[in-house]
């Protein structure tokens, strides 16, 4: 990362020898993961310039929107409703993070055996070293498990935090506290930006968020497809590059590559394996790599970072603000997170997934210490034995450790598949 933003990184409180060794593993993590990969999509190089520019253009662009008035809203979770957020001309970042870092920092406030996606937003934000973070003017918590609700508790002591009641169950009371929920959280970023929640803007907003979805979703559907042109840690990362980037860019970007892979030809002959659990941050690539070093292909990700993000899109018929915010709720309440029970939405979306993109297996992929999804992978075992697809379930977490150990299972069960 070129040195040119050491002043910016320095003004957003970030500890710069600790930034520097962190975006030197990143850059070399990433050039031998990505940059190896031959006979790659030549619309990739815009991902790849993302990631070089990371911390760098993009933070620069945030910090030129905040002089101009606009404000910057960090989001952990799915649930949080992007549209909202740009009708009131705010930016919306995912702050989500996949890596071990500042580990002995979050464990001063929080139990050693926590989620690890917990210890890492934990982590990056106590060690100064994300100015996504440092860069937003709230961040929004929720109410997805029970880890995330007490670590919010910790967490308000240390940055600014708005947090949002998320039902668990989905019933017509669980529908209506969502839908009051969304109407809460815009007012409160009415107030926040001092702007106005209108039906134009607010309907424009979905139309954004809407085409975003229909380009991430037109990519898994070619992803699916015999001549499978794109690697799934090429399309793993252009999902976790939607949470920050600017909506509209990135869309533009990920439609050209669409119609590259549309008039490609190259049949990769290989396993078509579908990813299934807890999502994967940036730079969470470990599944993916073993997979595709093995001669596997992911061609789909049922999770946050995959079809529970970009599944349905918002109506824009209604004539009031709150029809269209009981729209968007509508949209979100669909989302089959382990949050809900019961959980049969989800079970038959991966049967669903499985069929359309005629995957020859499925990793259950789970955190350590992530119990609803740890223990609902023995229902998506059921549904899928059901219909004949072998199922791996995997825990582990963002070390490098278990290399080895992965690697030997995920083999096996790629030998077995085949």
């Amino acid at each position: 990362m070129n040195k040119k933003y050491n002043e910016m990184w320095e003004k957003l409180g970030l500890d710069l020898d600790a930034h520097d060794k962190l975006l030197d593993v990143l850059g070399n993590g990433y050039s031998e993961l990505y940059l190896t990969q031959k006979n790659r999509p030549e619309n990739m190089k815009y991902f790849d310039f993302v990631i070089n520019e990371v911390h760098g253009l993009r933070i620069k662009e945030l910090v030129e929107a905040k002089e101009n008035n606009r404000k910057v809203i960090g989001t952990y979770c799915v649930f949080v409703p992007e549209e909202i957020i740009i009708a009131l001309d705010g930016i919306s970042v995912g702050l989500c993070a996949g890596a071990e870092i500042g580990y002995e920092h979050a464990e001063r406030y929080l139990p050693r055996n926590t989620c690890p996606l917990i210890k890492s937003f934990f982590g990056f934000t106590l060690a100064k070293v994300c100015p996504y973070v440092e860069a937003c003017d709230v961040l929004v918590g929720e109410t997805t498990c029970d880890g995330k609700k007490k670590a919010y508790e910790i967490f308000s002591n240390i940055k600014k935090l708005y947090i949002m009641e998320i039902p668990q169950l989905k019933n017509t009371y669980d529908f209506n506290l969502l839908f009051e929920e969304y109407k809460n959280f815009a007012k409160y970023l009415e107030d926040l930006t001092g702007k106005k929640l209108t039906v134009e803007n607010l309907k424009n907003a979905i139309k954004i968020v809407n085409r975003k979805r229909r380009a991430l979703n037109k990519l898994m559907k070619l992803r699916g497809k015999k001549n499978r042109a794109i690697s799934g840690k090429d399309a793993l990362l252009i999902n976790q590059i939607s949470f920050y980037d600017d909506p509209v860019r990135f869309t533009e970007k990920t439609e050209q590559l669409n119609k590259e892979l549309e008039s490609s030809t190259n049949d990769s002959g290989k396993l078509k394996i579908l990813i299934s659990g807890c999502p994967m941050a940036v730079p969470n690539w470990k599944i993916p790599q073993i997979v595709e070093s093995l001669g596997g292909i992911i061609v789909g990700e049922e999770s946050c970072i995959g079809m529970r993000n970009i599944r349905n899109e918002v109506s824009t018929s209604g004539e009031t603000v709150n029809e269209l915010i009981k729209n968007i709720a509508e949209r979100y309440f669909k989302i089959d997170c382990a949050c809900f029970t019961p959980n049969n939405e989800r079970l038959d979306n991966i049967k669903e997934l499985a069929k359309e993109l005629n995957v020859d297996g499925v990793i259950h992929y789970s955190l350590q210490f992530c119990t609803p999804y740890i223990m609902e992978a023995y229902k998506v075992e059921q549904t899928l034995e059901d219909i004949g697809i072998p199922i791996l379930k995997i825990e582990t977490d963002y070390s490098q450790e278990d290399m080895g150990q992965l690697k030997t299972r995920i083999q096996a069960f790629l030998e077995m598949v085949e």
